[in-house]
């Protein structure tokens, strides 16, 4: 049995798959049927029972972040923050740093502007935001590299590109910033979930990703995970209850930080929504984070080729220079991907238009059929 055959069990799991041919996880992910169940059970316990079963939802709330340690290759679960998006992760981390007038920051010229904004606003402080260009979708990782200098204190860019799905070499970059004393913040949204991460391992400092695209989970969550070198150099900006090692001994009033990246959390917590992504990361390990990989990777490439021979043209790809993701692109000279995007939309297959290409984000429980209903909708 190949691929497909073993994870054709697993897309019962996808109730949009009764009336979509769905490929869009880079923007919005249909939640798993056990995922909307869990989130359910929350919300009618709260309705029902109002606060009886608080340390019981505390509790689960903990095992989970423990799931999203071993997702990402965290050492301790205490490593990882459950924040409101991805913007606010690296907003606490770019807030957070001492720095100094004549700092730089480097980027890329097609980020998401969750990785541009938070670095932007550091200019009244005399920071100076710097940025790799994109060439057709591509990145020249040397030419990003080269922009790194001794006044480097924080690289930040995203691990897949969000508008070309080009991947960066995460651990050739860190390697980068080390010679050079430099921090690597990671937007990782467009890959956690569909492509495997170890962030000790690949060098990372600071890594954020909200979970409701590749993770299958509810929006208005996120990750944050820090590493021990960022966060002896981060000075949290928002203080509570939640941040705190007595948490919960309310009457002693001083600050004593928690462990890790957890001292980012000032209070409650979305409880309904990390069930939630409880729920969707139990059905990714199930499945497996190599065969998950495997599979959206394979489809994605199918997917590349059909619109090739439909006379649309992928970017940010060149032969054996391109590392694999779970996003194609493609522009075509006369065919406005916006108008495509809606028209595909009408017909039931859900896809995305960004930068004046047509996206195509498959996830693993999607079908040969449903790309190559893709590439037949498709005008050439």
């Amino acid at each position: 049995m190949g691929v497909a055959g073993e994870l054709a069990g697993w897309r019962s799991e996808f109730a949009v798959t009764e009336r979509y041919a769905y490929l869009n996880h880079a923007a919005v992910a249909p939640l798993p049927r056990r995922t909307a169940r869990r989130m359910r059970a929350v919300i009618d316990a709260v309705s029902e029972l109002g606060e009886r079963r608080w340390m019981e939802r505390h509790e689960e709330c903990e095992r989970v972040r423990g799931l999203a340690a071993g997702l990402l290759g965290a050492r301790r679960p205490d490593d990882v923050a459950f924040v409101a998006n991805t913007t606010t992760g690296l907003s606490l981390v770019a807030e957070g740093l001492r720095w100094r007038e004549g700092d730089n920051v480097v980027g890329v010229g097609c980020e998401f502007p969750s990785n541009v904004y938070p670095w932007l606003g550091l200019a009244g402080r005399g920071v100076e935001y710097r940025a790799a260009a994109e060439h057709d979708g591509w990145l020249d990782q040397g030419e990003l590299e080269s922009l790194i200098d001794s006044r480097t204190r924080v690289v930040a860019v995203s691990w897949v590109q969000y508008a070309s799905g080009f991947r960066l070499d995460l651990e050739r970059l860190a390697a980068a910033c080390r010679r050079h004393g430099s921090l690597l913040v990671v937007d990782a949204i467009q890959g956690l979930g569909v492509l495997r991460l170890d962030v000790a391992a690949a060098g990372i400092d600071a890594c954020a990703a909200a979970v409701h695209k590749w993770l299958l989970g509810p929006e208005g969550l996120a990750l944050l995970w820090l590493s021990d070198r960022l966060v002896e150099q981060l000075e949290p900006k928002l203080r509570g209850w939640a941040s705190m090692a007595h948490w919960a001994d309310w009457q002693r009033l001083e600050i004593d930080w928690t462990a890790g990246a957890r001292r980012l959390e000032s209070g409650t917590a979305n409880v309904a929504a990390i069930h939630g992504l409880g729920a969707s990361l139990e059905l990714l390990a199930e499945v497996g984070a190599e065969r998950v990989e495997r599979r959206a990777v394979e489809l994605a490439e199918r997917a590349a080729a059909r619109l090739e021979q439909r006379g649309w043209q992928p970017v940010g790809r060149r032969d054996g220079q391109t590392l694999p993701s779970a996003i194609v692109a493609a522009r075509h000279p006369r065919h406005d991907a916006d108008e495509v995007a809606a028209r595909l939309r009408r017909r039931g297959v859900v896809v995305a238009s960004r930068g004046g290409r047509v996206r195509v984000a498959p996830h693993f429980y999607n079908s040969e059929e449903e790309i190559d209903r893709l590439a037949a909708e498709l005008p050439a």
